[in-house]
């Protein structure tokens, strides 16, 4: 195993362009397929080899008081060791960018960075079934985070398509009001039947749209608020809930439109969280540096 040293991961935010829910499995879970874009918005993470034999984390950053005490990236580690019982201790410090339960995969992101990094560590692919697997295990999302280019992703969220490589960076405006929407809850107002005989998880089909965007805003009639404001900018392209939300994007043409849009959100609504950047592939070699 190579030397840890100190590296800072990054964890770009997931942002599901398209979200389609085919049906509830027998096993509970949903069949789902859903267009998946990364933005330039990302969690940091320090990691370096731990002093004693216990790994260490500390949090920082503008949602730590959101997070659960059952932090993933400690759950990937665990989970990582299932396979590699002699990875060392280490020491984590986790800085938050990424808004917390926001539809935005934070977390995800970070336990797929943390197995990322470790994959790579012990001389494993970190897209090999067998990592992909362990991903999946710790969230529906995690898989699709392992490597964040632009894919449709399927099924449960284990099947991945190949990634777009020829997918172009695009203005991105993301916005959040602020409100918790528990997953769980989204899918429960959903009420999704059985998968229909006949469909299949290699379907595509249309992906301009969010299956949970209605019970979304039922539960959190903010994100509707939202959304009008969003469709009624100047220059939007789409815009469209991410994930189970509460965050909603809007796509642009140009930056100089984004930009003008984002200008008219902070005077508009100065107690939404705001982010202007741009989805984009993200390079295996961008996502770890020296610390």
């Amino acid at each position: 195993m190579a030397d840890i040293g100190t590296r800072v991961l990054l964890a770009p935010a997931k942002v599901n362009l398209g979200l389609r829910i085919l049906g509830r499995r027998p096993d509970g879970y949903h069949e789902l397929v859903s267009l998946v874009a990364f933005a330039d918005l990302f969690d940091r993470i320090t990691v370096s080899a731990a002093p004693g034999a216990e790994d260490a984390l500390t949090v920082a950053g503008a949602f730590v008081s959101a997070l659960d005490s059952d932090n993933l990236v400690l759950r990937a580690i665990s989970g990582f060791r299932s396979i590699e019982p002699g990875f060392p201790a280490l020491r984590i410090h986790l800085e938050k960018s990424i808004p917390v339960a926001a539809g935005l995969g934070g977390g995800s992101a970070d336990a797929a960075a943390m197995l990322r990094f470790m994959a790579g560590l012990s001389g494993r692919d970190p897209m090999g079934e067998e990592i992909r697997r362990l991903a999946a295990s710790l969230g529906a999302d995690v898989p699709v985070c392992l490597e964040p280019r632009n894919r449709i992703m399927r099924g449960t969220g284990i099947d991945l398509d190949a990634p777009a490589e020829d997918f172009a960076p695009q203005p991105v405006l993301l916005v959040n009001p602020g409100v918790p929407v528990p997953t769980g809850a989204v899918f429960g107002a959903l009420a999704a039947g059985p998968v229909p005989a006949g469909v299949a998880g290699d379907e595509t089909g249309p992906l301009d749209r969010n299956d949970l965007e209605a019970p979304a805003c039922r539960i959190a009639p903010e994100i509707g608020t939202v959304l009008t404001f969003l469709r009624e900018l100047p220059g939007v392209a789409a815009a469209r809930l991410s994930g189970s939300g509460a965050t909603c994007f809007a796509l642009f043409e140009t930056e100089a439109g984004r930009d003008q849009a984002t200008r008219i959100a902070e005077a508009a609504h100065p107690d939404w969280w705001l982010h202007a950047g741009v989805i984009r592939n993200w390079a295996s070699d961008e996502l770890e540096l020296p610390a």
